[in-house]
């Protein structure tokens, strides 16, 4: 009812994980809106089934739960955001939208705090069944573009980017399309994780 007030079409409904999966497969949207605990199959094992077969759709994972570990595995997953069940109505249908657009959801500073936790050796959630989902060779890029996706896993955004690079605005952007492009990243949130997974960047390197 919140989304659909709000202009937003809602394909289907699911109770639980395989239900999800099984709806996202045959509708395929846009944005899939899953609980983290649900019965039989979780959500972040359901994000992570959509994700493999359904890849135009993004997903944002709501919780009960505020806890690290939940917010790094559900990024490692592939998610583009995080959500609180308490969130506003408006939030909400604000975060369907931006994340539709290829955004990330969660504010680089809060990302960063997150893989800075748990990318070091610590042990979370992502690490079963079969692994973090982000761990590529980064040898596509070229020096430039390396130097772009270390500063964006420091939470740098584009305007901070031209600034720190001396560069155009839009040269920043074509760099992180390309850097997307050839690493296969959805968002800016999946792109942090990758710099501090691959060592790019180094947990507690600062700002």
């Amino acid at each position: 009812m919140i989304l659909t007030a709000r202009g937003i079409d809602v394909v289907a409904e699911a109770g639980d994980g395989t239900e999800a999966v099984a709806a996202a497969v045959l509708h395929r949207p846009d944005v899939a809106l899953l609980d983290i605990r649900m019965p039989g199959m979780d959500g972040l094992e359901a994000a992570r089934r959509i994700l493999a077969r359904v890849p135009g759709c993004r997903v944002i994972m709501l919780t009960t739960f505020d806890l690290d570990h939940y917010v790094y595995a559900a990024l490692s997953a592939g998610a583009s955001g995080f959500l609180l069940k308490d969130v506003t109505s408006a939030h909400l249908a604000a975060a369907v939208r931006l994340v539709d657009t290829g955004d990330a959801l969660l504010a680089p500073s809060i990302t960063r705090r997150l893989v800075e936790r748990f990318a070091a050796g610590a042990p979370h959630p992502a690490a079963g069944a079969g692994g973090p989902a982000l761990h590529r060779d980064l040898a596509p890029l070229t020096p430039r573009e390396a130097e772009v996706l270390a500063l964006l896993g420091r939470g740098l955004s584009n305007t901070e980017l031209a600034r720190e690079l001396t560069l155009s605005e839009s040269t920043v952007k074509t760099h992180v399309a390309r850097i997307f492009a050839k690493l296969n990243l959805r968002d800016r949130a999946q792109a942090v994780v990758l710099a501090y997974e691959t060592g790019l960047v180094a947990p507690g390197g600062g700002e």
